[in-house]
């Protein structure tokens, strides 16, 4: 979610504000250039995009991506981009509205969430209420969602740059088999725990969408939906939850430590692992580890073994990154 005090826009609107954009926006030196905001996508932009296209990424790594409010510096950026992708779907909306007042004539602002995803299949739930309007934007962390992120990447460097057609099919190509290699390493790696077992409480619900994917439950999640903690009366329930459910672990962020959690974890005899990762990516970046596909690879690896399963398929899973990582990720 983003601060009360932030401006609402719909994905109809989102819609609207890539319309009237340029075709030909290569720069002098026939390049692209995109903006990111969070770093999956900054990731996948750069796998696609490859040599043909500058990437700059915007939210800082580590950061609260809902209630990231751009400095005033970025404007600068975004007024000289060809393109911002953003998640949409109520993600980055202070983002939105800054790029939208400042973007250069000709540059376009592609909401990758919003034209993945048809409204019927959006996703309510604790931290994210049918009643606030906005749904879980947090389809990254599904591979069938992240692959339709990447062919609308593809489809926009083909309308700017037809020239290069070629270059940007062939990364999604590359990308795709990616995305299958994960993916059976994944279901592998799931198949080897207990249906009742595949059970998420989590800081934060980023999964909501992996799970429906993937045969998991969430359960509950911690982090509410105007981000404050929750009321004791909350966490009592949370705790009843974890032990008639008999889930062996509960789910942690390495970047928001929540003393809640432990909490839940400690008065409930289970194992608190405080390490996921939303939109943090491994490693460094130019490694292939710092990569949506690291991202993944990392996070389910961490989950399999915590509730038992034995993760060797997703161990032997080596995250590579279809094109060389040109993109600048803030710190």
């Amino acid at each position: 979610m983003v601060p009360r005090h932030a401006a609402f826009w719909s994905a109809a609107a989102l819609a609207l504000l890539t319309t009237g954009c340029g075709e030909d926006a290569a720069t002098a030196d026939g390049e692209l250039s995109a903006a990111t905001t969070v770093s999956p996508i900054t990731s996948i932009v750069a796998q696609i995009g490859g040599d043909r296209v500058k990437v700059t990424g915007i939210v800082p790594e580590g950061t609260n991506s809902h209630t990231f409010e751009p400095r005033p510096s970025v404007a600068e950026l975004l007024s000289s981009v060809d393109i911002l992708f953003v998640n949409g779907l109520g993600l980055e909306e202070p983002t939105t509205k800054l790029a939208e007042a400042s973007r250069k004539s000709g540059g376009e602002i592609v909401a990758l969430g919003d034209r993945s995803i048809p409204e019927r299949d959006w996703v309510y739930d604790v931290s994210f209420p049918r009643s606030g309007g906005k749904p879980n934007p947090h389809l990254w962390t599904d591979p069938r969602y992240a692959l339709r992120y990447a062919r609308v990447i593809r489809d926009t460097f083909v309308r700017r740059d037809p020239g290069n057609r070629a270059l940007y099919d062939a990364n999604l190509e590359r990308f795709d088999a990616e995305v299958a290699r994960l993916d059976a390493a994944m279901r592998a790696s799931f198949a080897t725990i207990p249906r009742d077992r595949r059970k998420l409480l989590t800081y934060h619900d980023a999964y909501a969408y992996f799970a429906s994917n993937y045969g998991w439950e969430v359960i509950g999640a911690i982090q509410v939906s105007d981000f404050d903690d929750p009321t004791p009366k909350d966490v009592a329930a949370l705790i009843d939850q974890v032990r008639a459910t008999n889930v062996p672990a509960i789910f942690g962020s390495e970047v928001f430590p929540s003393p809640v959690l432990r909490q839940i974890g400690d008065e409930s005899g289970v194992r608190y692992v405080d390490v996921l990762r939303d939109d943090d990516l491994p490693g460094r970046p130019g490694e292939p580890a710092h990569s949506w596909q690291g991202l993944l690879r990392f996070d389910y690896l961490t989950m399999t073994e915590a509730m038992g399963g034995d993760a060797g398929a997703l161990r032997a899973y080596r995250a590579r990154s279809v094109a060389p990582d040109r993109a600048e990720y803030p710190q």
